[in-house]
């Protein structure tokens, strides 16, 4: 009798090369660590070879294993191809998507509910981060689709805004100007800091936080100015253009790995469409 090699345990096999450690590759395909070992034993055990040399918790692949990795991939490229001809339209997740916290604030309820009622099958897993870090996670295919800021420049730009400041006016006449900055790394903190440093305006960073609610609010106190943009910062005052010097523009956009499923692909065209309509 042939043997049978169950798609979920290729899955999983490829995703551990890929990410590099169990750990990670269990995030990707949803499983805790201790199934993901049983995995990949039961695979061992189908094929009758050991795939990985194991050092401590470095993973290596032995010569067997070179050679699955590669009638893995091909038999998952052809398997995720056949379910979507045959299910045309029908979309059975995950997907993954990760956006910044100004794009979660304010785009976040509403893409979920349209792609859901579009596609109610789904299961979608959402990850809210800074930038830099989404796209490495996308870089890792721990995600699909990613929202962020980007340079004006950026030719991947949907939207693109300028920053300004906010906050009391009353701040901008102390002799060292409190700002208010989320944690490194945060395009708006580097803007901020660079304009004032350019600008020669004394500054102290008197809060900084990584929850950009906790960021409004102490704006709001009149404890701190702070640089975003308006596209997603409607419910503060802005500062005169003239008071504080002009900051750069920021672009938002949308990156997507190279091999997304449909339903993946759904979601990124949903999501440029909301960025556009900001």
């Amino acid at each position: 009798m042939p043997v049978n090699l169950p798609t979920n345990l290729l899955r999983s096999f490829v995703a551990i090369v890929d990410t590099g450690s169990m750990l990670n590759a269990s995030e990707q395909v949803y499983v805790t660590q201790s199934a993901l070992s049983l995995q990949i034993k039961r695979l061992e055990e189908l094929v009758q070879q050991a795939l990985f040399v194991r050092d401590g918790r470095k993973l290596t692949l032995t010569g067997p294993g070179n050679v699955l990795l590669d009638y893995s991939r091909r038999v998952l490229n052809l398997h995720d191809e056949a379910v979507a001809a045959v299910s045309t339209h029908q979309f059975a997740g995950p997907v993954r998507i990760g956006m910044v916290q100004d794009f979660a604030d304010t785009l976040l309820t509403g893409l979920l509910s349209t792609f859901s009622a579009l596609h109610p099958e789904a299961q979608i897993f959402a990850r809210v981060a800074g930038t830099a870090e989404l796209q490495t996670l996308l870089e890792r295919r721990h995600l699909d689709v990613i929202l962020g800021f980007s340079g004006s420049n950026d030719p991947g730009a949907i939207v693109t805004a300028p920053m300004q400041w906010y906050g009391a006016h009353d701040l901008t006449r102390k002799a060292v100007l409190p700002l208010a900055v989320i944690e490194q790394p945060c395009r708006f903190r580097e803007a901020a800091i660079r304009t004032l440093e350019h600008a020669d305006i004394p500054y102290r960073i008197a809060v900084e936080t990584p929850n950009l609610s906790t960021l409004k609010a102490a704006v709001q106190a009149g404890l701190a100015v702070t640089a975003r943009t308006h596209l997603f910062l409607r419910d503060l005052d802005a500062i005169e253009s003239n008071t504080l010097p002009a900051l750069p523009q920021v672009a938002c956009v949308v990156e997507t790995h190279d091999a997304l499923t449909a339903a993946a692909e759904r979601l990124a065209e949903l999501t440029r469409r909301l960025i556009r309509d900001l």
